[in-house]
């Protein structure tokens, strides 16, 4: 079935190339492409990763040199600052951290440096404007060239404020500037600090104000990968603060919005059931709970699931669990990943062959359904198959690599020190990478967790050699040494006294000239020292 993933792959892929490239989709019914969330040939970017996990790696070289040389992020145009963070940032990070399985050229530094890094880094430093708000909770959408426009809306949805750690803290991790964790830290503390008297958070939020504009509190569109990244930035990071968070989230979850098997929307002040429906995207959940380890109730929730798809042969966006059939308006499925992530996390968890067996239904119902001339299309409706002329990025990115992962399971991705290696440096050092334990974004771009340790422990440790070495040849005894030869006191001043090449503006900033840095990063640096000594 591996082989099957693979051909459904390369004629979605081929299709684009051939008739979408260079616009960010394939319209898979007219056979050409469309420009939707950037402008920046979008599924090129998100699909580079699955290339490498196909072991293309002739043709992920040619699109990470393509990419690196031609793609240009100084543009004039609107984004989404939640999808551009998952789709380009994470997809430019997993294959800036694939390029040596992958026989890219890498520069002396890789992982910590490299030109896949650097448009990785170019692109965060452009939805930064967003987060420069009085709550810390980014707007939802930045103008690449110009930042964000002064009408631009402050309504932003849960997940678009609280999915960047895992993008962000690993480019903190790779490049050592700290301010990209920080700011994806401070929005994460917003929203816990913004949840209700009994512990839920809404779906909407004001980002000026901090007040809730949508009261519907569930797991799915708007909400979802707020939690999923609560979960998985506490593993990459090794964090126990954002799992004792999730933790006090799940808890208001199980006991307002989980109905039987299933989760419903609630209204988040008062924890009764505003929307009895259940929506594609929180397919996700099972994967998740598979994750932090309540694998019996993970089987319980994905069955419900499976339920839906095996009725329709896909899972409609929006399905009404009362009613029993798909929500009207609502009835489309556009390929989404999640049902088949949470089927790939338990299959690895427990090996059951049932898993496969649904594994290979999901495969055959999106090959019969949705396969067009030159690509996969959406499924307008679930109830008679109608397709729309769309083809998501994401069903390269994710949809197909959650597949060919779940007829994979010893892939280097799931196994432990399968694929690792050595990766030695010019001053003598070495780090061991692909140990295993990779994260995937809320997009399926993989992270190399020992990449992160890599780099982060040999630039502290780069740190406090400097330190130390300047603390050893430090004589203590020149700062008390005093010329005192022709000194003079001059009782009457003339004029007022001004710092040499100043104004009094400047004093405080001249007399205080030293980084900028936070008290707790100082505090762990001198702490490190006197350890060590």
């Amino acid at each position: 079935h591996r082989n099957k993933v693979k051909d459904m792959f390369y004629h979605a892929y081929n299709g684009y190339l051939e008739r979408g490239y260079p616009y960010d989709e394939l319209r898979p019914l007219t056979c050409d492409g469309v420009n939707t969330w950037g402008s920046f040939s979008l599924t090129l970017v998100d699909a580079l990763d699955t290339l490498a996990v196909l072991g293309n790696y002739s043709e992920f070289r040619r699109v990470a040199n393509e990419l690196t040389n031609n793609i240009d992020f100084n543009i004039n145009v609107n984004v989404s600052v939640f999808e551009t963070n998952i789709r380009v940032v994470g997809g430019l990070l997993s294959a800036h951290l694939m390029a040596d399985k992958a026989g890219l050229e890498l520069t002396p530094g890789w992982p910590c440096s490299g030109p896949l890094l650097d448009l990785a880094v170019d692109v965060a430093d452009r939805l930064l404007p967003a987060f420069n708000t009085p709550t810390y909770m980014p707007f939802g959408t930045v103008n690449l060239r110009y930042g964000v426009d002064a009408n631009e809306t402050p309504i932003t949805c849960t997940a678009g404020v609280g999915t960047f750690i895992v993008e962000f803290a690993t480019l903190s991790r790779l490049t050592g500037d700290a301010k990209y964790e920080e700011i994806a830290m401070k929005a994460i503390h917003a929203l816990n600090q913004s949840r209700s008297n009994i512990g839920l958070l809404g779906n909407h939020i004001n980002v000026i104000t901090g007040k809730w504009t949508a009261l519907d509190s569930g797991i799915g569109a708007g909400v979802d990968s707020f939690y999923e990244y609560l979960v998985k930035g506490s593993i990459l990071l090794d964090m126990p603060e954002l799992m004792e968070m999730f933790k006090e989230f799940l808890g208001p979850i199980e006991k307002y919005l989980k109905q039987g098997d299933w989760y419903m929307w609630a209204n988040m002040n008062t924890g009764s059931i505003t929307l009895p429906i259940h929506q594609s995207l929180e397919a996700f959940w099972p994967g998740l709970q598979t994750l932090y380890g309540d694998t019996e109730n993970a089987y319980k929730t994905i069955l419900s699931y499976y339920d839906v798809w095996d009725k329709y042969g896909g899972t409609p966006e929006f399905y009404s669990i009362t009613q029993s059939e798909p929500f009207n308006g609502r009835e489309g499925y556009p390929l989404r990943p999640e049902l088949i992530e949470s089927t790939m996390y338990l299959y690895k968890s427990n090996k059951d062959p049932r898993l496969l067996e649904f594994g290979k239904q999901l495969l055959r119902s999106i090959e019969k359904v949705a396969k067009t001339n030159c690509g996969y299309a959406t499924v307008k409706d679930v109830r008679d198959h109608r397709l729309d002329n769309r083809m998501e990025s994401f069903f390269l990115a994710e949809t197909i690599k959650y597949l060919y992962l779940l007829f994979d399971p010893e892939n280097p991705l799931l196994t432990t020190m399968k694929g690792a290696s050595l990766r030695e440096f010019g001053d003598g050092r070495e780090c061991i990478l692909g140990a295993g334990g990779y994260i995937f974004n809320t997009e399926a771009h993989p992270i190399d967790v020992s990449a992160l340790h890599c780099c982060d422990i040999m630039r502290k440790d780069t740190e406090n050699s400097n330190i130390w070495n300047t603390f050893k040849s430090f004589d203590a005894k020149t700062l008390f040494t005093v010329n005192r030869s022709g000194w003079e006191p001059n009782p009457e001043p003339s004029g007022q006294r001004t710092w040499a090449g100043s104004d009094d503006r400047n004093v405080s900033r001249l007399v205080t000239n030293c980084d900028a840095e936070s008290y707790h990063m100082k505090f762990m640096k001198h702490g490190q020292i006197f350890t060590e000594a």
